[in-house]
């Protein structure tokens, strides 16, 4: 107990505990970011399949995003220099990241409000920001997070907002816009029928080869640059091994380990870039005395244990109602679009027998 309760004990498992739910965000709410990017994929069959996209994470999106709302409030609770440094000096980015969640929620609640074509192509265009923009959103500011920036000695970052813009964090933009778009589209497999089913197999055939390239990249610029450590090479090929093995699984039509594929390469990416920045939690490029760590940027020892007792509490809770949620509404969805299986051949009976008694 005694070594539980000291300091640096707790401030590394608060900052494992931060990545965790981070890591959480990123594999539930991946898919749903890559769920709505397949919107504009598959746009011109019709609004119907839009609709049927949209009802395969209908029911859990919004649990999904407890995640980084709990990852958040941790943040702030155990380590507030880091919260307050971060959320400052990355202000207008977040900000416009806030502002598309919010509108992204008004599309899952609003599109099928009003029944009219026009009102609902209006929401999808919605949701097909919501999907692209975050996601993009998200990869550029842990591009720097993990980078570093300019920080002062008041701790305040100096950065500009183009300074963000860098051909690092804009390649991470780039590889959590298409690794979430990937992840997307093995759960839409898996959670449709007929047609749509068979369109999203082909099309995760044809994302995986840009992501692995991409993410590759990323992760080897990461480890030879930024990483603090050689450890992380081991998620980093374990992130690689889980996309290349995605490739023979989707084309055995194998939808449920071919998610697992993702979800595992999405984890090991996580756990890289979180593994690759400890024990900082924003490194200076200026000056590595103005970096914050999680000693110089934690909450005292008593407020970091009285948080982890509440956590040990609600923590099953969570992870029981999430699994709970997802057993329950684990059944495939219709196309709307699409003809129900059996139709066509329902058709052509029907046909046989007006002929045939037409002709009796």
């Amino acid at each position: 107990m005694d070594a539980m309760l000291d300091p640096t004990v707790l401030q590394t498992l608060w900052f494992a505990l931060i990545a965790f739910f981070f890591l959480g965000y990123f594999v539930l709410e991946g898919f749903d970011f890559g769920v709505q990017m397949n919107v504009a994929t598959f746009w011109r069959r019709g609004i119907g399949t839009r609709g049927t996209i949209l009802k395969t994470i209908g029911p859990v999106w919004d649990g999904n995003e407890v995640w980084v709302i709990t990852g958040g409030a941790l943040m702030f609770a155990a380590f507030p220099e880091w919260y307050a440094t971060l959320f400052s000096g990355f202000y207008l980015a977040l900000l416009l990241l806030l502002l598309v969640l919010i509108v992204r929620v008004c599309a899952f609640k609003w599109r099928d409000k009003v029944d009219s074509d026009r009102w609902k192509n209006s929401w999808d265009v919605v949701h097909i920001i919501g999907g692209f923009a975050p996601a993009l959103l998200w990869g550029v500011a842990f591009g720097n997070i993990v980078a570093g920036v300019a920080i002062d000695e008041n701790r305040w970052v100096t950065t500009s907002l183009l300074g963000l813009l860098n051909p690092f964090a804009l390649l991470a933009g780039v590889v959590f816009v298409l690794l979430f778009w990937l992840h997307g589209t093995h759960y839409l497999a898996l959670k449709v029928e007929g047609r749509l089913r068979e369109d999203a197999n082909r099309l995760a055939g044809i994302l995986v080869w840009p992501t692995i390239v991409a993410g590759a990249a990323f992760l080897l610029w990461f480890q030879l640059a930024h990483s603090n450590t050689w450890f992380t090479l081991i998620p980093v090929a374990v992130a690689a091994l889980a996309l290349i093995a995605a490739v023979p699984l989707h084309r055995r039509r194998r939808e449920g380990l071919a998610f697992g594929a993702t979800t595992t390469a999405i984890a090991a990416a996580a756990i890289t870039l979180f593994g690759g920045l400890f024990p900082y939690v924003m490194p200076a490029t200026n000056d590595p005395a103005n970096s914050l760590t999680v000693a110089n940027a934690s909450s005292t020892e008593h407020t970091l244990t009285v948080m982890l007792v509440a956590l040990c509490l609600f923590l099953p809770l969570v992870i029981g109602y999430t699994i709970w949620a997802y057993r329950v509404f684990r059944h495939r969805v219709s196309d709307e679009d699409s003809p129900a299986p059996g139709a066509e051949l329902l058709e052509k009976a029907k046909k046989g027998y007006r002929e045939a008694f037409e002709q009796g």
